[in-house]
């Protein structure tokens, strides 16, 4: 019999549908039951790509012995961490706090039945002893006899719990205190300091890109080099931006990215970035998209605007529904085995391609060596997983071709490579749409667009948003997933802050009337329903179903934090438009989570860049004008490069214009432009050449 599982949208739970587990959704039926029963719940979150969910769904949740126990003893609840984040924050800090651990997915979590106080917490549980762990069936015959027998201890624990929620919330800063630069010298100091000199990016194993911190330090290096001849500032931009530059090399050459698809998994299990975790998220692809196009602009080196056009077309190639918007994540396994659909063998390359090709494509691919002998599998000792020792210009002067030879023979090669893997079973692709994620998206292939010149990009970063618009903007408010034809989930946080930031990021590409007031909408509904009177913004909105616990999330983590894009978009719209209440919300914004930069600065990139635009103003650039006077205006806009510096080229006749951009007119049939720097504005410009001019004056005149 199917549980009541068969109902829901969400590709994670389906997969659960037909387990002998009498799972259930978390809602008012499986609560109220647990309560009425007096059986603790028993909550287990993950998600689709999570390899490990996969193991403990095969092991235990597909096993009658184990499923009659669990069945006997709690009332099972199923969610997904895609879905429902707001209960996923709360319980991984939960756990984090009662065992000292990090956690991970599989989240396992024991609650009481009437006030859902976690009381016993763990991730992963083996069916039988092993990887020193106890068997999951006596974790749970030890636990339903604890809840039994120890109430007393069990509510000591749950008011222990709550005084752990209440300090790990930040107090604010003092609200006349002076904003300093001090935590972003500090993130900046720690993050070159963390930095693996021999293979980029920061730390060991297991190691994960990190994009928000590599686009603070991006944008540090600039700030230090821009407009001066100062010899140590330019050696000190030179030194951060080598940080950055490593480290998009060394990820872009070797296991993290698909080498034949494009793209990037999650994670590297190894500090060489050589075997990943090998699930492919929606999000980790939006921002390195982003970071790898930024660093383009900054530095025009190839191999960065080829990463990025490659990612852009994976994920408009792979991961956009036909309605628009972009699905979560392709899984890590396929039929049943981690990294199955990627991994190869010399003999396969052997079988498909010619012998040149071959012979070309193993060496750059990291299959053989210089003399043509086999390298070592670096796969479960049997498979080659591809990466890039060897760029094809160079293995082809091996073989006696010259680079262009070479490069033609390897393209070919790849072609035919990446057309015999899509014959394979191809790993699941949770179909689910998430705004949020989606946000990011649009920011992502918006600003690949701008610095590549890739209006397509645009183009379809443009139907999300009128997806989103279309599907999951219903009376002023945002849901948070769309699966099926079904918009669910009340909007979080990170919906409104993310869609936000992406709506004004493709604006700077196109102007399209109503894009502006959708993003105005955006973060009133933060300012009105999410907002803390002692500043910064909730996870859930002020109509949210009560938890035990409301976050309030400043730190980055696989996302860029709520709180930190919320900022920045705040910032964008005040000046952009002269409202001081929005410049006043982040201000606050940054105040509520001055003490957690003050001892954690690293750990903030997305906030610590709010900071610095608090501090110094971005430099936006209005033009207003005809659109067949757009092409010389952008040219003139994209002659100079500066990170920070917002434009938007809008039409003479657009309409519905707000604020300080309803006083931005044309003086003339060629159009006219505006260039501001807080509430400090130049004297109008009226030809694309004097706006070149007046944009080189302040360009950096250094590393980057």
């Amino acid at each position: 019999m199917r549980n009541r599982l068969n109902e829901e949208t969400s590709p994670y739970l389906l997969q659960h549908a037909g387990n002998p587990v009498n799972w259930q959704p978390w809602d008012d039926t499986a609560l109220a039951a647990a309560k009425d029963a007096d059986k603790p719940i028993l909550l287990s979150v993950g998600y689709s790509a999570c390899h490990w969910c996969h193991v403990m769904a095969h092991e235990s949740f597909e096993d009658e012995a184990t499923a009659k126990v669990m069945n006997d003893l709690f009332v099972n609840v199923k969610v997904d961490r895609e879905e429902r984040p707001d209960l996923d924050k709360v319980y991984m800090a939960a756990h984090q706090l009662s065992t000292g651990q990090a956690g991970g997915w599989p989240l396992t979590v024991f609650l009481t039945p009437d006030d859902h106080v976690p009381f016993y917490t763990g991730t992963y549980f083996p069916k039988d002893r092993r990887y020193g762990m106890p068997a999951f069936r006596e974790v749970l015959e030890a636990v339903a006899d604890y809840y039994r027998t120890n109430r007393a201890a069990i509510r000591a624990h749950g008011a222990k719990l709550a005084e752990g929620f209440v300090e790990i919330t930040t107090g604010a800063a003092d609200d006349f205190a002076p904003l300093l630069r001090t935590p972003i010298e500090r993130a900046v100091e720690r993050l070159a300091a963390s930095h693996d000199r021999e293979h980029g990016g920061f730390g060991g194993a297991p190691k994960f890109p990190h994009a928000t911190a590599l686009e603070l330090l991006l944008m540090e290096a600039q700030r230090l080099g821009r407009g001066t001849a100062d010899a140590d500032r330019i050696a000190g931009a030179e030194q951060i931006l080598s940080v950055v530059m490593h480290s998009l090399d060394r990820m872009a050459v070797a296991g993290l990215y698909d080498q034949l698809g494009g793209g990037f998994f999650r994670y590297s299990v190894d500090r060489e970035w050589s075997i990943p975790h090998f699930e492919k998220m929606l999000y980790d692809n939006a921002a390195l998209l982003s970071l790898y196009a930024e660093t383009f602009a900054a530095t025009i080196m190839p191999l960065y605007g080829r990463i990025a056009v490659e990612t852009a077309e994976w994920v408009i190639g792979g991961m956009q529904a036909p309605n628009g918007g972009f699905y979560c994540t392709l899984d890590a396994d396929s039929e049943h085995e981690e990294g199955k659909f990627y991994v190869w063998t010399p003999a396969e390359f052997d079988s498909l391609l010619p012998a040149n090709e071959s012979r070309l494509a193993k060496r750059v691919l990291g299959l053989t060596n210089a003399d043509g002998t086999p390298t070592a599998p670096n796969f479960e000792h049997r498979f080659w997983h591809l990466h890039l020792p060897v760029e094809p210009p160079a293995a082809g002067a091996e073989m006696g071709l010259d680079a262009d030879a070479a490069m033609a023979l390897f393209d070919t090669a790849r072609a035919q490579l990446l057309a015999a893997r899509a014959r394979r079973i191809w790993p699941g692709r949770d179909e689910k749409i998430l705004t949020a994620w989606n946000g990011l998206m649009i920011c992502g292939l918006a600003r690949a667009a701008r610095r590549l010149v890739r209006p397509e990009y645009a183009e379809a970063a443009t139907r999300a948003i009128d997806f989103i618009r279309a599907e999951l903007w219903q009376d002023g408010r945002l849901n948070a997933a769309y699966k099926d034809g079904r918009a669910r989930f009340a909007g979080y946080l990170d919906d409104y802050a993310l869609l936000a930031a992406g709506v004004l990021e493709l604006l700077q590409c196109r102007w399209r009337d109503g894009d502006l007031e959708f993003a105005c909408a955006l973060a009133d509904v933060l300012l009105a329903h999410f907002e803390d009177e002692r500043g910064g913004f909730f996870f859930t909105a002020d109509d949210h179903e009560a938890l035990i616990h409301k976050p309030k999330p400043f730190a980055d983590e696989a996302l860029p934090a709520g709180n930190g894009v919320a900022a920045n978009v705040l910032v964008t719209l005040g000046h952009l438009l002269g409202e001081q209440r929005y410049l006043d919300a982040a201000e606050r914004t940054i105040r509520a989570a001055w003490h957690s930069l003050e001892r954690y600065a690293e750990g903030h990139p997305t906030l610590l860049r709010a900071l610095d635009a608090l501090l110094a103003p971005p430099q936006i650039v209005v033009v207003r004008a005809p659109p067949t006077a757009f092409d010389a205006w952008r040219t003139a806009r994209d002659a100079t490069y500066d990170m920070r510096r917002l434009t938007f080229t809008i039409p003479t006749d657009a309409a519905n214009l707000r604020g300080l951009l309803a006083e931005r007119t044309a003086r003339s049939e060629q159009g006219t432009a505006y260039v501001c720097e807080g509430m400090t504005c130049r004297a109008p410009i009226d030809t694309p050449e004097a706006l070149t001019s007046a944009l080189s004056a302040t360009d950096a005149t250094t590393a980057v």
